[in-house]
């Protein structure tokens, strides 16, 4: 019986596979894409043929598969530098509003009559107050501050920020000064000058901050721009934030009234150190003389060790320190942030080679108050008036 091939006759049509591009018998024509099926079960295999396989859009390889498109690595590298400075703008224009609103601005400068007239420069004055404001019964034995009521002031400095490099002088406050007249902080009444004269610091402890501002410049002749006061606390609490100062004493002492119990050579003072070296003055020949050096040694310390790229840019070290000391600062209505921060930046400038420290010179005592050296200080002031190279010394 013949045989028939199944395939043969025209009643089976078997569909064939198209012929590829080069062996299409339209020759010069344009393929005809196919949809990529399968020869023999007539699935569609996703395959297109007749692409290029390369590309921008990544077409499809040799193996069916699309590309991955290239990075773009210029366009990621420019997007995250914009987020990173967006971000730090951010954050810096909130943490600047954070830190102005952290001031305490309580001093009032308009009270103040009769002033003299400004020179060149800026004049801040520094205020430490022993101040126990906040402070625990724990608190105050653990910094031996007692606790005695109201508050007085324990150093006054003034910081001149000019463009002859920043002056640092140090009041003493057994210094001996005249209360001029002046008008009452609260009631508002004015005082007449009786030529009543007594201790620096009795002018802060009898009407505050104004009337302290009030005796120095008539008694100075020097106009003072900006007040700043810092207490016991606040000052313990910004040598812990920035883990200590490192200090080098140059000689052992102890003085029980203020804690102190110092060894000599460099090592790193916490708060409750440090403020018991910058109260120190039993321990000492000249005491109050003696206690404003180191006052002014480790004030301008702890401002080098605390303007570095490790405490600004670190913000577990930043935040705490700013949180610490702005938290107790007490300062004049019209002090900025950027104010506050041009008088750190200088008082480290004081030790930075830039500047100078001295006590105000001294030409004697009576009964027990020290008088200062008139002559030199009326050039010392004519100097910061006029913003010159201070050449001015305190013989000390």
């Amino acid at each position: 019986m013949p045989q028939v091939r199944r395939d043969a006759g025209s009643g089976y049509g078997r569909s064939e596979p198209p012929l590829p591009p080069q062996m299409s018998p339209h020759r010069g024509t344009v393929p005809q894409q196919s949809q990529g099926y399968d020869d023999y079960s007539g699935y569609n295999t996703g395959q297109v043929y007749g692409g290029d396989g390369g590309g921008r859009g990544g077409g499809a390889g040799p193996d069916g598969y699309r590309a991955r498109p290239r990075p773009n690595w210029g366009r990621r590298i420019k997007w995250t530098v914009l987020t990173l400075v967006v971000v730090f703008a951010v954050t810096s224009v909130a943490t600047y509003f954070w830190a102005d609103g952290q001031l305490r601005r309580k001093v009032d400068l308009s009270k103040v009559i009769d002033r003299p007239a400004a020179g060149d420069g800026t004049n801040y004055l520094i205020v430490g107050s022993d101040s126990r404001e906040g402070m625990t019964a724990d608190d105050k034995k653990k910094l031996h501050t007692g606790s005695a009521e109201g508050k007085r002031t324990d150093s006054m400095m003034i910081l001149h920020d000019g463009s002859n490099g920043p002056t640092l002088v140090s009041l003493p406050r057994d210094s001996d000064v005249e209360i001029p007249s002046f008008v009452g902080s609260d009631s508002g009444k004015k005082y007449p000058d009786t030529g009543r004269h007594t201790k620096l610091n009795a002018a802060y402890a009898e009407d505050g901050a104004e009337l302290l501002v009030r005796t120095i410049e008539f008694n100075t002749k020097l106009h003072i721009d900006h007040y700043v006061e810092i207490g016991f606390a606040g000052f313990a609490g910004i040598v812990d934030a920035i883990g200590g100062v490192e200090l080098d004493i140059p000689k052992a002492f102890k003085d029980k009234d203020s804690g102190s119990d110092f060894r000599a050579g460099t090592q790193t003072l916490n708060g409750t150190q440090a403020l018991a070296f910058v109260r120190a003055r039993h321990a000492f020949a000249a005491s109050d003389l003696a206690r404003t050096k180191n006052q002014q040694k480790f004030l301008a310390a702890l401002a080098s060790q605390t303007a570095t790229p490790g405490t600004i840019l670190n913000p577990f070290k930043l935040y705490p320190t700013m949180s610490a000391g702005l938290g107790t600062l007490i300062v004049d209505k019209d002090m900025s942030l950027w104010d506050l921060g041009q008088m750190f930046f200088a008082m480290k400038g004081v030790t930075g080679g830039e500047g100078k420290s001295l006590n105000m010179p001294i030409s004697g005592s009576t009964g027990g108050n020290l008088l200062w050296d008139k002559p030199k200080l009326a050039q010392l002031v004519q100097q910061l008036n006029n913003d010159e190279k201070v050449t001015v010394s305190d013989g000390q």
